[in-house]
């Protein structure tokens, strides 16, 4: 409801004014490169309501997994005999820590060097 007395028409003569005004102008925002960079908005942190998994992996390469078998051949034969080396098939995803694991697992040796070759 509008105010009643010298109240109402003094809030009518300042709102006339106000709208003879017009003190609102709008203005250009100065853009100064031609091409638009999409603004950065918020970006939040995870907060999960649940595990996406129930329980942990299983680690796929063990030790029987990384050593496939040994190698037969008459050069790893010789390899053998003549520069007390073990020459082995091991899986393609096994790297020079885990085929050295599984070595010390399986034969209780220690290995000074792995040499690998992808063939």
């Amino acid at each position: 409801m509008a105010p009643k007395g010298k109240d109402a028409k003094a809030t009518a003569s300042k709102a006339a004014k106000a709208v003879k005004k017009n003190t609102w102008k709008k203005s250009l925002k100065p853009r100064f490169s031609v091409v638009f960079h999409r603004p950065k908005t918020v970006k939040r942190t995870r907060d999960p309501k649940y595990q996406r998994k129930s329980a942990v992996g299983v680690e796929k390469l063990d030790q029987y997994a990384v050593l496939k078998c040994p190698l037969t051949t008459e050069s790893a034969m010789k390899k053998i005999e003549d520069n007390n080396t073990l020459v082995f098939l091991v899986d393609i995803r096994a790297d020079k820590k885990k085929i050295k694991k599984a070595v010390q697992g399986m034969y209780d040796i220690q290995t000074k060097k792995i040499n690998t070759l992808i063939r």
